[in-house]
């Protein structure tokens, strides 16, 4: 009983000195001045509200839908379209196009693709200049001297080395198909690497010319409006908006380049049907109005202009005068849009304005529909409707399109 006995003790004695230091720390509590007793009530009450209140949130881009840019020209019509034939091309914005190839895709596991994506991105790396951009210029003129073009073709690519899929290659494949002497300027950060060329290598091997190279934008730019909006650009003194700064530097990017060196500029996901080489100072029309034919809008995915053509630095000029990152097309579709239905009829400005049958066919949310069987007798009526320009016994055919 003895042990038993003195353990009580010891455990009696326990509780009695915890109660000594309890009463001692209230009647130091109750010392304290009624404020600071009030503001160490306070930070407990804070560091329990933040402890049960504050959650962990993952980062995920904001999603901001665009504003679409609306197109109020001066004059509503543009020029009469002249006929021509409706089998030039059609742009592509299909996810997963048919794979028929003249150069077999480079297996995408021979490109290492890195573990973990970066979630976060500025929107000035497309800016960075580097050692191979200060380049650009010796390279480009160098390539264009040695290759003997007979057609000087021109794409960007904003995007990362592994989103350069089968409907790129679909693109490349078919313009080099129609044009197999023509020299193709990749204008491309991502590309101009190590990566870019084991992609881009099946074409050379097969005799086809192209480089991709970073682009220098002081250099491109230079004399031009664009020159002064890139400056302020750098500084901060522009704002960027909503939209990719990458998709609008394309925009200004396309025609800059086309101002000093001339030639054809394609979107990569346009395919090539038929040669370009009677086409001079071309762009073309998405759509028309059904009872004049005259065009209501215009597209800059596919462009034909010469070197220093007065119409393309009017496009420079409004796109430094008038940008705006917030509203998508403003700076592409309907800037090419606004100028021409302004400088339509004035001399010096004369360009062929094509039909939406040459570049744009199909509009691009009903591209999916030429990839699938028919759905129904209407869906059937439709795809032969379509597709009949394109079947060799109407390839002539100069027949205009509605608009859908």
């Amino acid at each position: 009983m003895y042990p038993i006995t003195k353990l009580y003790q010891h455990f009696h004695y326990f509780l009695l000195h915890l109660q000594t230091i309890k009463r001692s720390v209230f009647s130091f509590l109750f010392c304290l001045p009624t404020s600071l007793l009030a503001l160490l009530l306070l930070l407990l009450l804070a560091y329990n509200a933040f402890s049960v209140f504050s959650i962990h949130l993952p980062y995920f881009p904001a999603k901001i839908s665009p504003v679409p840019a609306i197109f109020s020209p001066e004059k509503v019509d543009g020029e009469s379209l002249q006929k021509f034939s409706s089998s030039v091309l059609y742009a592509v914005k299909e996810e997963n196009p048919p794979n028929f190839s003249l150069v077999v895709p480079i297996d995408s596991s021979l490109v290492s693709r890195p573990k973990k994506e970066h979630k976060r991105r500025t929107k000035f790396k497309i800016l960075r200049l580097g050692a191979k951009s200060r380049r650009f210029s010796a390279k480009v003129k160098e390539f264009f001297e040695n290759s003997s073009c007979k057609l000087k073709f021109f794409m960007t690519w904003i995007s990362s080395v592994e989103s350069f899929g089968h409907r790129e290659f679909l693109a490349l494949e078919s313009l080099f198909k129609s044009h197999p002497n023509a020299c193709l300027v990749m204008v491309s950060n991502s590309l101009d690497s190590s990566k870019g060329n084991l992609i881009l290598q099946p074409f050379s091997d097969k005799g086809f010319k192209l480089i991709a190279v970073k682009p220098d934008f002081d250099y491109i730019f230079k004399n031009t409006y664009a020159e002064g909006w890139f400056k302020k650009l750098k500084k901060g003194n522009v704002n960027p908006g909503f939209i990719s700064l990458g998709q609008n530097m394309s925009n200004l990017l396309r025609l800059a380049l086309l101002y000093k060196f001339g030639g054809i500029y394609l979107d990569t996901d346009v395919i090539v049907l038929k040669s370009f080489s009677k086409l001079r100072n071309t762009i073309g029309a998405q759509t028309v109005n059904a009872g004049t034919k005259n065009w209501t809008r215009l597209n800059n995915a596919v462009l034909i202009f010469d070197k220093n053509h007065p119409l393309l630095f009017k496009f420079i000029q409004e796109f430094a005068l008038t940008f705006d990152g917030n509203k998508w097309g403003h700076n592409g579709p309907y800037l090419v849009s606004r100028v021409v239905s302004r400088v339509n009829g004035r001399p010096g400005f004369n360009i062929t304005v094509m039909p939406p049958s040459a570049f744009y066919p199909v509009d691009w949310s009903r591209i999916r529909s030429f990839f699938r069987g028919p759905r129904n007798e209407i869906h059937s009526k439709w795809l032969h409707k379509k597709l009949e320009p394109y079947s060799p016994p109407k390839l002539c055919s100069s027949s205009v399109e509605q608009a859908e």
